[in-house]
């Protein structure tokens, strides 16, 4: 069984995030870059499925020269190869042209499963997994919190506000999972040595011969800075609270 993991290279949640004045973009030289924490439960969980049913885990990714650093933490977690798409000309590509290309990468690389985190800490669109599943024209079993295969099928687990849901979906398959399916792995220094001699390759949009993809994706027009966080307004109960209150809620439109 052959499980490609869409992985991504997100800022560090905990560092500082800024916006490129000039292109409204994300700044990824603001701050660290680390490998995004749920698809690094999402490799796991191909790790874990590789264990059982033998194969191979594929990790893929598209983003800058940086991204790198991501496929080689990944394939040191147990991957085996690594796809990186690095084009320029896919900078600031919003959800649709994303999902055009990874979908283009998954037809050429060939799945079983396709795995990837419910959404990235950066964009938290949570949307690429059902886009690239209904491009490829495969079942897709989203935001799943257990996962289990028998080599031709798939059952899992979504967590609801109003119970469990159950999927059973046919092979091959998009999954996306949450943070509650699986804890990752650590590398370890067999692991770390190992990355450095396993495959990773390089495609451009050229490459994956996509076609009907617009040169440039969507376009921000302008970006501001969050306003400073100012004091809000105290009431002070002297008998007419209420009233206050009601004043407060009205002149804010919030009533």
């Amino acid at each position: 069984m052959r499980s490609v993991v869409m992985i991504k290279q997100v800022p560090d949640t905990y560092g500082p995030v800024e916006l490129d004045s000039l292109t409204g973009l994300l700044d990824r030289s603001s701050g660290e870059q680390v490998f995004d924490e749920t698809t690094e439960r999402a490799l796991e969980v191909a790790l874990q499925q590789k264990e059982i049913h033998g194969g191979e885990v594929v990790v893929l990714t598209m983003g800058p020269a940086q991204a790198i650093d991501a496929l080689r933490k990944a394939l040191a977690m147990g991957a085996d190869s690594g796809v990186h798409i690095l084009d320029d000309d896919l900078a600031g590509s919003d959800a649709a042209r994303t999902s055009e290309i990874l979908a283009a990468a998954l037809r050429r690389i060939g799945f079983d499963l396709a795995l990837a985190g419910d959404r990235s800490t950066d964009g938290q669109g949570g949307v690429i997994p059902a886009m690239v599943a209904e491009r490829l024209g495969v079942a897709q079993a989203t935001y799943l919190a257990s996962l289990s295969t028998d080599g031709l099928s798939l059952t899992g687990e979504r967590v609801t506000e109003s119970g469990v849901q159950t999927l059973r979906a046919a092979l091959p398959s998009v999954v996306s999972v949450t943070e509650k399916i699986a804890e990752p792995r650590y590398p370890n220094f067999r692991g770390i040595m190992k990355a450095k001699k396993k495959p990773v390759d390089v495609w451009s949009v050229a490459d994956l011969r996509v076609q009907g993809v617009a040169p440039v994706g969507s376009r921000i027009g302008s970006v501001a800075e969050r306003p400073a966080r100012q004091a809000g307004v105290r009431i002070i109960d002297d008998g007419t609270a209420g009233r206050q209150l009601a004043q407060f809620l009205s002149t804010s439109g919030l009533v």
